[in-house]
């Protein structure tokens, strides 16, 4: 029911606030949003258009597509969804790529928490730990990867510890007022400006989860489709996506 009365409540919104000259509409995973709005006026300062970013987790706003919400670009935080969106005549052949890959972290915003090697996670000395849904967040996907990958997930689902969110952005915001102790969130969420990261914080390795390829692709449906290519290539190409992209933790591969 709820599900339901969201879709309404934002082809509501779809209705009401049609798109302006100048306007790309960009459906960004939550993990993103942060960046996106980095890259935003950089991107505004080069081209002259503005980026209007709707944000939730990836698998929802796959669902919003698919459903005929406007969007012009969709910054997925996985490779599969924006691969099926062109293969489902949803997205432009052609348009998509890998604009970033991302690393997941396990944070806190108090000192002290996380230990630097993840032990914390098997000591069990904590209420609950947040992640974002495994079915519909791919971040959260990687979390359930690393604590299977620990021997963890059994038990820490048995023992009910685990806090899921909807998005990432529900699982950052759990740990950030306390509600948790911890959560497996993006290191873009938490790295400042100066690349240091408040809090304790561990990093698990990368042969733990599946690496996080971040897609992104042009919608089939898009009357700026033009305007939309410009800005995806002006995200692979600028020297200034490029360095905000690095200085938010993400990698990137121009080859």
């Amino acid at each position: 029911m709820w599900s339901l009365i969201v879709a309404v409540c934002m082809l509501a919104i779809w209705i009401s606030f049609p798109s302006r000259p100048g306007e790309i509409h960009v459906a960004v995973a939550s993990s993103f949003l942060g960046t996106l709005q980095e890259l935003a006026p950089a991107f505004e300062r080069d081209t002259g258009h503005r980026l209007v970013p709707s944000a939730g987790s990836s698998g929802h706003l796959y669902a919003q597509i698919q459903q005929g919400a406007p969007f012009d670009v969709f910054l997925s935080a996985d490779a599969d969804r924006p691969a099926r969106l062109e293969a489902e005549g949803l997205a432009v052949h052609g348009s998509r790529f890998t604009y970033a890959t991302g690393k997941l972290v396990v944070w806190s915003p108090r000192p002290g928490v996380v230990d630097d090697r993840g032990e914390i996670l098997r000591r069990g000395d904590y209420r609950y730990i947040a992640l974002a849904n495994p079915r519909t967040a791919p971040y959260g996907a990687a979390a359930r990867e690393v604590l299977t990958a620990l021997g963890l997930w059994e038990r820490l689902s048995a023992e009910r510890k685990l806090s899921v969110g909807e998005s990432l952005g529900q699982a950052f915001l759990a740990a950030a007022s306390g509600g948790v102790d911890m959560a497996f969130v993006a290191l873009s969420q938490v790295r400042g400006a100066d690349g240091r990261i408040s809090g304790s914080f561990w990093v698990p390795p990368e042969a733990t989860y599946p690496r996080l390829d971040h897609d992104a692709v042009i919608l089939a449906r898009s009357d700026k489709q033009d305007a939309a290519a410009r800005f995806t290539s002006w995200l692979r190409t600028a020297p200034a996506a490029t360095d905000i992209l690095l200085s938010a933790g993400y990698s990137v591969d121009r080859r």
